[in-house]
């Protein structure tokens, strides 16, 4: 009877645990987004590469060169030389180094998509931890004040000779592990709100959610793997390298093709004037070598790196799906059991009638506790593991 008491009542903390939270997540994670110093630098450091990826893209340097010679003897006089020349490559060179930079610069955004998504993957769950810990501080704060008005109830009795010294030790300890548990859920909170807080550039955030919010897993792994794949930024990523290679390989393959210069040129001597235009040929025989079988050995290296991402992705989201599934129904059997009556309140007042004793109290109301604790948890680790299932949609 008495376990059944406890079975049919745990429903006063969880009852409204699904609903929408006070302070919302995603404008947690808007914030940090803004202010995370890591974030902060790697977009510097991007946009510093995107640069570099555009600097060499343009016709080289023009060369002009001077030059005045003395004659001697003096009667032949001097001489003055100047000439201005320009190297360019084949327009299709040129091309395709354009091409090439804006997929190398494509390639820099998505690994800073991917750093992103990884960051505001640590804060959501960071965020659900603390929506946890504040439920649960919640539940140890009621505990307390239960355990307290035990506690002084059975010092009363004492003093009136209706207990004994055995009772009120019970009632003591009782109370004693109800204000350690309480103590130790604050400094584990705290530990948490800091590293969110560090997340956020270092301003504080009055985080207060104490209820998870409603969420519901993909009804189809296939059809929301099809679209997770497209916007994944790592696979984006590794895509593109792909198709960087590739150009790569092309590039290599036209710099067998020569590169020209033109310009002009003047000479002057005593009496005499030389003007004119130069052209020049560059013959790549020996600098470029091997580089084509290296860009070869590079694509080839780019696309197996994508088949492993692929995979990879793959099978982690499929066992992330299957955990999550099997995460929802543990914490749904939990809801199910919590969506009855309150066992806490039918126990005080057994205790107070003095249908049970004060041990049986405090045995049927630890396994109540345990069941509310082991149920906030599995609501936790079920939020989590769809957080982390879903963080390509961050």
């Amino acid at each position: 009877m008495k376990t059944k008491i406890v079975l049919i009542g745990i429903i006063l903390f969880l009852k409204f645990s699904f609903i929408i939270s006070q302070n919302n997540i995603s404008e947690v994670l808007q914030s940090i987004e803004k202010k995370n110093s890591t974030l902060i630098a790697l977009r510097k450091s991007a946009e510093a590469q995107m640069l570099k990826n555009k600097s060499g893209i343009y016709l080289s340097n023009p060369e002009i060169e001077f030059g005045y010679l003395w004659g001697k003897p003096e009667l032949i006089g001097n001489r003055t030389d100047f000439s201005a020349m320009q190297t360019f490559d084949i327009p299709t060179i040129s091309g395709m180094k354009n091409r090439l930079a804006n997929k190398q610069n494509a390639s820099v955004e998505m690994l800073l998509k991917a750093e992103r998504v990884n960051i505001l993957l640590d804060a959501k769950q960071l965020c659900l931890d603390l929506i946890y810990y504040n439920s649960i501080l919640d539940e140890l704060d009621k505990r307390l004040s239960h355990a307290t008005r035990i506690a002084d109830i059975y010092e009363k009795r004492l003093s009136e000779g209706d207990a004994n010294m055995l009772d009120v030790n019970k009632a003591q300890l009782n109370l004693l592990n109800a204000q350690a548990e309480l103590q130790r859920m604050e400094v584990e909170r705290n530990a948490v709100l800091s590293k969110l807080i560090q997340l956020n550039g270092g301003d504080d955030i009055p985080f207060i959610d104490q209820h998870f919010e409603a969420i519901l897993l993909p009804p189809s792994f296939d059809e929301w793997y099809a679209q997770a794949e497209q916007i994944n930024p790592i696979l984006s990523y590794v895509r593109q390298e792909v198709e960087v290679s590739k150009d790569f390989v092309r590039m290599s393959k036209a710099k067998r093709f020569p590169t020209f210069s033109a310009g002009f040129v003047s000479e002057k001597v005593v009496g005499e004037t030389f003007q004119g235009i130069q052209v020049g040929i560059t013959i790549p025989l020996w600098e470029n070598k091997n580089q084509v079988t290296h860009a070869k050995a590079s694509a080839q290296a780019a696309e197996a790196r994508q088949v492993d991402g692929i995979q990879k992705f793959y099978m982690e989201m499929k066992n992330q799906y299957l955990r999550a599934i099997g995460l929802n129904e543990i914490a749904q059997n939990y809801r199910n059991l919590l969506n009855t009556s309150n066992s806490a309140d039918l126990l005080q007042k057994a205790l107070d009638a003095g249908e049970i004793s004060l041990l049986n109290y405090l045995t049927e109301i630890s396994l109540y506790y345990n069941t509310v604790n082991l149920a906030l948890e599995a609501e936790k680790d079920f939020q989590k593991s769809v957080a982390e299932l879903l963080a390509v949609e961050l």
